[in-house]
């Protein structure tokens, strides 16, 4: 199985804004030479790099996606992953939903929730 740092990083819900959690996570992984895309419907750049609208837009499918939006955004990011074959996905706190995580558990995803990607990882 690979390691974070051998992913496709997919953030969901990349903020040009330096105070929301969006923008932080992304920001820290680039930083840290993660393989890391920002996904925001508006698109554009943030930080030097290409932002794109949804998975899809994606030069390829990510390894894993990091959802930091809102549940019910959540729920149609899973709906996303599925088409593409995502595998996993980590719903950081605030953007999980008992909806959310049983839908990609039913299509066979491993899904992390209830916990904060960065922490979990010792980037923070």
């Amino acid at each position: 199985m690979k390691t974070l740092n051998e992913k496709v990083i997919a953030v969901v819900g990349v903020s040009e804004d330096v105070f929301k959690y969006g923008h932080r996570i992304f920001k820290s992984m680039i930083e840290e030479g993660y393989n890391v895309y920002g996904i925001n419907p508006r698109g554009g750049k943030i930080l030097g790099k290409d932002i794109y609208k949804g998975l899809s837009g994606m030069p390829s499918a990510p390894d894993i996606v990091i959802t930091v939006v809102k549940p019910e955004i959540t729920l149609s990011v899973v709906e996303e992953c599925n088409k593409l074959g995502v595998k996993e996905i980590w719903m950081q706190p605030g953007s999980d939903s008992a909806a959310a995580i049983e839908l990609a558990q039913k299509y066979g995803m491993s899904v992390t929730h209830h916990s904060c990607i960065m922490l979990a990882n010792g980037i923070w």
